[in-house]
């Protein structure tokens, strides 16, 4: 990530808003504002595939559900924050992956400019492509502060995004298994 640009664009928006960049509260700010996106946006160097590799053998394992999990992210068209929940359940072949890497995988595409339909579809992804499972439906739930700050300002509103994949795709049981584990 390149800081320095970072801050440069940073007292360009100061000063097109007509700010002083140089007055005492604002003179770390482009230098704050870099360590932030270096955060935020530090999605973009890692690899969701490292924390889903680490698998644990099971026999004949059932629906495997990991709801509730919080989320941050950024969307890249206005580039405000967007949070949430994600729930992720998904049926495993032969092995599962450590409850916590769940977590990790959803940190992994949330801290990247992103769209909530993209993010719910990446998310599903990456489980299919290295976890291997019979399939998985994610489900995210998120408030967007473009909608809430600016334009239409309706605060509370919430978007939901549904993705399903491979035994999940066409198999309404199991569906409506996944919305009851949910308490929906």
């Amino acid at each position: 990530m390149d800081q320095e640009k970072i801050k440069e664009g940073v007292k360009l928006i100061l000063e097109g808003i007509g700010e002083d960049v140089g007055r005492e509260g604002l003179a770390d700010t482009p230098a704050r504002i870099a360590r932030m996106y270096e955060e935020l946006a530090g999605g973009m160097q890692m690899d969701a595939g490292e924390h889903l590799g680490k698998r644990f053998h099971v026999e004949g394992s059932d629906m495997v559900m990991e709801k509730d999990i919080t989320f941050y992210s950024m969307c890249e068209h206005h580039m405000l924050p967007f949070y949430g929940k994600a729930h992720i359940a998904y049926v495993p072949t032969d092995s599962v992956v450590g409850l916590s890497k769940i977590a990790r995988t959803v940190e992994v595409f949330a801290r990247r400019l992103q769209l909530q339909e993209r993010l719910t579809a990446q998310i599903a992804d990456a489980f299919m492509e290295n976890l291997a499972p019979k399939g998985v439906m994610v489900m995210i739930e998120a408030e967007h502060m473009c909608m809430t700050m600016r334009g239409i300002k309706k605060p509370g509103s919430r978007t939901v995004t549904v993705v399903t994949r491979g035994v999940f795709d066409d198999n309404r049981d199991l569906q409506d298994r996944f919305y009851r584990m949910l308490g929906r």
